[in-house]
């Protein structure tokens, strides 16, 4: 075979070398793509029964029930993600904690149940989504029990329950995140703590969290936004009950949080246009009762919300386009009895609907918002705190609110 030529080989390398790159261009800028369709007819049902006697150390404790999940992420390179997934069948999590004796480590248990659960990222590379969850009328629900002959919990506690009937997380570094997110829920959802103990010389906290939909995205490091996000929730209720119990607490704490619908997101490095569109039927519930006879330091909170909406732009420029419309009536009730202590911290907040939006001030920040809110139902709230012998101080507080909105520009938030 003849040699080339001096000039006519880096002609033919030069050429191979921007075919090279042109494919290698093409390669960069050609999406990933994912289709999913998950369909749950039946019931999905995780429950952990635990029994301890005198535990040296830690006791940990994770219980989860999921009706339909998908997560993944992409590095580098565009996603174009379509989704639609569908529950009928109920889904729960159960645990029940008998404890003897004296437990000296900490008790670290979660349990969590999700109809619907979506995860998504893109580093560096853009993020489309198109998202429908749908949950029918069914039940979602996520329970705990701590009990058993005079449980001491010598190391302390953090115990949560979470029941949501349908999630969507998405997450995103140096990317355009754009798209449509759709929830739909049918169903009744909850969340409960029971807590009966005897002695706890420790920090102990008992939460209890329920949301009908939830919709969470964060993008980071010159990103930006353009989003649509339509939820209703219409199942007969929203509830979360939290009943924490000593008969002597150091540092008692008991939270219960209801949501219908929430929206929360966050943009940095880029602009952030988003259209929110919430609705809810349902009755929306938050109980916390706390009681301990002797305490050092006990706190009772109880959140109700029925549509709740903040949006933050860590830059120059926030659309926001907003309606909510509530028809179910929202309450919360928070209280704390006890005999002899120190510290009572009570307090109890009800809203109908709520949306925050911000921008940065040092970027010279802008926002325009279009915001309709219509709430027809009632909104209560209700605190109690009761002290039969002596206390040093006591702090309790409610309120009420049917329609919020707040908007404002300020310094950067790390």
């Amino acid at each position: 075979m003849a040699r080339p030529a001096p000039n006519r080989l880096a002609g033919t390398i030069a050429a191979m070398a921007m075919c090279a790159a042109a494919a290698t261009e093409a390669a960069a800028q050609d999406p990933s793509r994912v289709l999913n369709q998950q369909l749950q007819l039946g019931d999905v049902i995780s429950g952990v029964t635990l029994n301890v006697e005198d535990a040296s150390g830690e006791v940990p404790v994770t219980n989860t029930a999921r009706g339909n999940q998908l997560s993944g992420s992409v590095e580098g390179v565009a996603l174009d993600l379509a989704s639609s997934q569908t529950l009928q069948g109920v889904t729960a999590a159960t645990t029940a904690i008998t404890l003897t004796g004296d437990t000296r480590g900490t008790l670290n248990a979660t349990t969590d149940a999700r109809g619907n659960d979506l995860a998504s990222a893109a580093y560096g590379g853009d993020l489309s989504i198109e998202s429908s969850q749908t949950v029918g009328p069914t039940e979602v629900t996520a329970a705990a029990t701590i009990g058993g002959p005079a449980p001491r919990l010598i190391g302390g506690a953090s115990v949560s329950t979470t029941a949501i009937a349908n999630a969507a997380a998405l997450g995103a570094t140096g990317s355009a995140v754009s798209g449509v997110l759709i929830q739909n829920s049918d169903a009744g959802v909850r969340a409960d703590i029971l807590a009966e103990t005897q002695y706890i010389p420790a920090p102990a906290e008992f939460i209890s969290q329920s949301t009908g939909n939830q919709a969470a995205v964060n993008s980071w490091a010159n990103s930006g936004q353009a989003l649509t996000l339509r939820q209703r929730q219409s199942g007969d209720a929203v509830t979360a009950t939290t009943s924490a119990n000593a008969g002597n607490a150091w540092d008692l704490a008991g939270r219960a949080r209801a949501t219908a619908n929430q929206s929360v997101l966050y943009n940095q490095g880029g602009s952030a246009v988003v259209t929110t569109d919430q609705s809810n039927l349902s009755r929306v519930r938050a109980d916390s009762v706390v009681t301990s006879y002797d305490f050092g330091a006990a706190t009772a909170r109880a959140a109700a919300t029925a549509n709740e909406v903040s949006i933050g732009n860590n830059d120059r420029y926030l659309e926001i386009d907003n309606a909510q419309v509530n028809s179910g009536g929202v309450e919360a009730s928070a209280s704390f009895a006890g005999t002899n202590g120190y510290d009572a911290y009570v307090a109890a907040e009800s809203v109908g609907n709520s949306v925050v939006g911000y921008a940065c001030a040092q970027c010279a920040g802008e926002i325009n918002v279009t915001n309709t809110q219509t709430n027809s139902a009632g909104v209560l709230a209700h605190a109690t705190t009761t002290i039969a012998g002596s206390g040093r101080s006591v702090a309790t507080s409610a309120s009420a609110v049917g329609n919020s909105a707040t908007f404002y520009v300020s310094g950067p938030r790390h």
